[in-house]
């Protein structure tokens, strides 16, 4: 979760360090630093909360003492996301040797902290903080001889757990040195000058030459060149890629906030992921899908979704359509429970681990499980050159770029959208739907982009006033049933995501199984009651919610008039095919709940405890 960057070169390094952590606000943090090397001294400038107070903190270091050595150039940064130790300065990265010559930036855990402290306290070493990364400092100055690059191998095999970290010494200026075990490392390349972040945007301003990591591997990174290793020291060749983003797409682009930007650019990622899959009238083309074969997707017996928050989400959206198109079964599992199961999963399995970032350290561990199992694992993610794009037998990519707003959103709709062409591919292979069908579906998802961009050209008005006059409620309900209800969850999520407000989410049927209890008069109760076969059902429980008092806002489909009577307050989206209507049904649920953020104050785009990569469990 946390955010790492680093540069060696020619140019004042201060300014570029902290450029880079600004463009990785958008992991999450509590704290922030740098280290820049000085001459014979490293500086160190930390500060909590956001990164205001570390630019106060360097702006007060820096009067009335001399600039930093330029000729050395070398220097880390860092954002924060508190796991072990509290939300302190002392806590706040970077952290250092006892003789202060060793600097790191750390990101992820180590799980044998506790021993490995005992015994670098036995022999002399100072801790300052009550972290677990401070370990690897000291244990990169237990193993230092005057190569920086020897001693980061060496403590890397004393390591147990999920990280990545950069290591810069004093007496080795101009060298940065990372490795990599399951969180994300990037490499910036430049012409007589290098970078080294968490993610792309943290240098992506200044190159868009990049190098991925993999696991188990080292990076030393000099201004005249990078070198990649093995933990045992052996050269690794790495190719140089090129990638397509400019530094604008993380820019908010005239809008308040990234996270309403992102809203209004769903259309547009839900069309780039639809694209040329769906160029052909009576078939979809995924592209290599790797190992994931033709052959395999047409033999599979069962479909596994291992995902967590958003993504989850998105994945029962997918089982609705799969198991009503393809007529494949399908479970979906939240990947933090099913990595720590015993799970029933084999060779004639296909697991589909879902991630926006490509990184979240559960959802890789849940298919790695299944993988060692026997089955075929195929991941659905929006980043290039991640762990797990590597890890997967198969890939089918989102095209959302760049989301920068901490809260998912225009992720989750291309989530949903590769999801149906899935969906689609299946039903094609094993001949579930006919083939008029099978043309219908995929022109109704080809039109989908432009009914999405009705929903955001109609106007918010309607959600706004609404949420004007329910934002200081101190409790919702979301109900929602068939492929309506998980966007209930993702709508519900979203609020308790960026206004902190308690919201429950129920299948509509379960409500008077105990929730129920739940409502009086006060109670906003939003109701996903777009077209679908249970669409009566559905207005059967919104009379047992209005007969308690409580207030019903309605997402509903044009034309439908039946619902009219039932609701106080309605969202109307366009009606297309039931299956198709959550990522129509989404977009006011998401205005909704930023809105009432926005009533209360709050920054959607950087909510508290959040994180929008998560690499720890």
């Amino acid at each position: 979760m946390c955010g790492i960057v680093g540069y060696v070169g020619p140019r004042e390094v201060r300014p570029l360090l902290f450029a880079g952590l600004e463009k990785l606000e958008y992991r999450g943090y509590d704290s922030a630093g740098i280290s820049v090397l000085n001459g014979e001294q490293i500086d160190l400038i930390r500060a909590v909360g956001d990164l205001s107070f570390l630019r106060d903190a360097m702006a007060e270091n820096s009067n009335g003492s001399a600039p930093p050595v330029v000729a050395d150039g070398t220097g880390i940064g860092h954002t924060r996301w508190a796991t072990h130790g509290l939300v302190t300065e002392a806590n706040a990265h970077p952290h250092y040797s006892t003789n202060s010559r060793i600097h790191i930036a750390v990101n992820g855990i180590v799980e044998n902290y506790v021993t490995l402290k005992e015994s670098l306290v036995k022999d002399g070493s100072v801790f300052t903080s009550e972290t677990d990364a401070e370990v690897i400092a000291h244990l990169i100055e237990r193993h230092y001889n005057g190569d920086l690059t020897k001693a980061v191998r060496d403590a890397y095999q004393d390591l147990i757990g999920h990280y990545a970290f950069v290591a810069m010494s004093v007496d080795e200026p101009g060298v940065l040195v990372g490795a990599r075990k399951e969180c994300p490392l990037v490499v910036g390349r430049g012409e007589g000058e290098q970078f080294i972040g968490s993610a792309v945007p943290a240098f992506l301003k200044e190159t868009k030459r990049v190098q991925y990591m993999n696991d188990d591997e080292i990076v030393v990174l000099r201004p005249d060149g990078v070198e990649f290793l093995t933990v045992d020291g052996e050269p690794l060749a790495r190719e140089i890629d090129e990638v397509d983003w400019d530094a604008d797409t993380a820019e908010k682009g005239g809008y308040e906030t990234f996270m309403l930007k992102e809203i209004h650019e769903q259309a547009d990622a839900v069309a780039e992921t639809i694209g040329e899959r769906a160029a052909a009238e009576d078939s979809i083309d995924l592209g290599d899908l790797g190992q994931i074969s033709d052959h395999l997707l047409r033999n599979i017996s069962r479909i596994v979704v291992v995902a967590c928050g958003t993504s989850y989400h998105a994945g029962l959206v997918g089982r609705y359509a799969i198991e009503e198109w393809a007529r494949v079964p399908v479970e979906v599992e939240i990947a933090s429970e099913y990595r720590y199961r015993n799970p029933v999963v084999g060779p004639n399995d296909l697991v589909i681990g879902v991630s926006q970032s490509g990184e979240t350290a559960d959802t890789l561990a849940a298919m790695a499980t299944a993988r060692n199992a026997g089955a075929s694992v195929l991941a659905i993610t929006n980043i290039v050159g991640t762990r797990m794009t590597r890890e997967a037998d198969g890939v089918l990519f989102t095209r959302a770029g760049m989301e920068i707003g901490v809260a998912a959103t225009k992720t989750f709709v291309t989530q949903v959208a590769a999801f149906y062409l899935l969906a689609l591919r299946l039903a094609e292979l094993r001949g579930a739907l006919a083939p008029h069908d099978l043309s219908s579906r995929i022109a109704e998802l080809k039109h989908l982009p432009h009914l999405m961009s009705e929903v955001l050209d109609a106007g918010t008005a309607t959600i706004e006033k609404v949420a004007d006059q329910v934002y200081k409620q101190n409790f919702f309900m979301y109900l929602g049933r068939n492929s309506s209800l998980p966007i209930a969850l993702e709508g519900a999520l979203k609020l308790k995501e960026i206004s902190y407000i308690a919201t429950d989410a129920y299948a509509a049927g379960e409500m008077k199984h105990g929730p129920i209890a739940l409502l009086d008069e006060s109670t906003p109760v939003v109701v996903v009651a777009t077209n679908s076969p249970v669409l009566s059902k559905l207005i059967s429980n919104i009379q047992e919610v209005r007969a308690r008092g409580a207030r019903v806002i309605a997402v509903a489909t044009e034309g439908d008039t039946e619902i009219d009577a039932h609701a106080d307050e309605i969202f109307r989206v366009p009606a297309t095919n039931a299956m198709l209507s959550p990522l129509l049904a989404v977009i006011p649920l998401q205005l909704f709940a930023y809105f009432i953020a926005g009533h209360r104050g709050l920054n959607v785009d950087r909510p508290r405890n959040l994180a929008k990569t998560v690499t720890v469990e």
